[in-house]
């Protein structure tokens, strides 16, 4: 059994080169596409890998949101981040219910041993100090990604937020109610 750490990242452990040894890779197959009123699952293959600049460029946005109070946590590995999220602490929705888990990734080496449901845990726990009702996600669209998040109880958004759909119109916007 592999031991991850968790912790809270800040401005003091968390850089702009921390996340330069992070496996974001994802070969998708297929993804779930609005059609009619429902959402079908289609074959669009295609594989996303970041490079070391869009790495870099995460971790400034990480850095910057923690400047205005987000809150991020990091499962860390040999002194390495390999899994993380942020949340961001603006509450919205039509009663301020919603708080935005904006980034949410585990290396692809370190998938499937529980990591992700620590990290969902743990923002799910932030959200709700901030005030939060429900949990808000602008998900990737990808089969593997949106069955990791139906594990975790998330279902789709009573409320679309209409910025976060307009700057990824193929995700899927899920809530999760917190309790």
């Amino acid at each position: 059994m592999e031991n991850f750490v968790y912790v809270e990242l800040t401005a003091t452990n968390f850089y702009f080169n921390s996340l330069d040894n992070f496996k974001r890779h994802q070969n998708v197959k297929k993804c779930w596409r609005k059609v009619g009123d429902g959402y079908t699952l289609l074959p669009i293959a295609y594989t996303e890998k970041w490079s070391l600049p869009e790495c870099r460029e995460l971790a400034q946005k990480i850095l910057y949101q923690l400047s205005l109070g987000a809150i991020a946590y990091g499962a860390i590995k040999d002194n390495r981040i390999v899994g993380f999220a942020l949340i961001l602490n603006q509450r919205f929705g039509s009663k301020n219910q919603y708080i935005d888990l904006a980034e949410f990734y585990v290396s692809k080496p370190y998938r499937r041993k529980g990591i992700g449901k620590a990290l969902f845990q743990m923002s799910c726990i932030a959200a709700k100090k901030l005030g939060g009702k429900k949990l808000y996600i602008s998900a990737h669209s990808a089969e593997e990604s949106i069955a990791a998040y139906k594990s975790y109880g998330c279902t789709l958004a009573k409320e679309i937020n209409q910025s976060l759909a307009a700057r990824e119109p193929c995700d899927l916007q899920l809530e999760f109610a917190l309790k």
